[in-house]
């Protein structure tokens, strides 16, 4: 399956909406993407992986590179994942410690405008 990639803006934020499978393959996209959308100023990011089938580790590696790029410039980095075998990946590697995962676009947005950081 291929990766989809959505962009658009709800308020202060840019929501990156992900869509298929985000592995060895198609991990290089989703970089390429949250590195033009950071260093075209995008301070509020929530990836929303709702329509994410699979996740690998480069996906997750893809994201964990998006917070640190995110981190110095006083960024903040949100996830919003409903799906319990995704959850379960955040969970085995300890990045739901790491990410705050919200379970709906509505959740992440309010809590990202209301200060919340990762």
């Amino acid at each position: 399956m291929d990766l989809s990639l959505t962009t658009r803006a709800i308020g202060e934020h840019t929501v990156l909406e992900v869509g298929g499978e985000v592995d060895v393959y198609t991990a290089p996209r989703l970089r390429e993407r949250l590195v033009e959308l950071i260093d075209g100023g995008s301070r509020a990011i929530v990836v929303d992986l709702g329509r994410v089938d699979f996740l690998d580790s480069t996906g997750l590696g893809v994201l964990v590179g998006a917070l640190k790029r995110l981190r110095p410039v006083g960024g903040t980095f949100g996830l919003v994942c409903d799906k319990e075998p995704l959850l379960k990946i955040f969970r085995i590697t300890a990045l739901d410690q790491v990410f705050p995962i919200y379970p709906t676009l509505d959740a992440a947005t309010s809590a990202e405008s209301s200060g919340a950081d990762a």
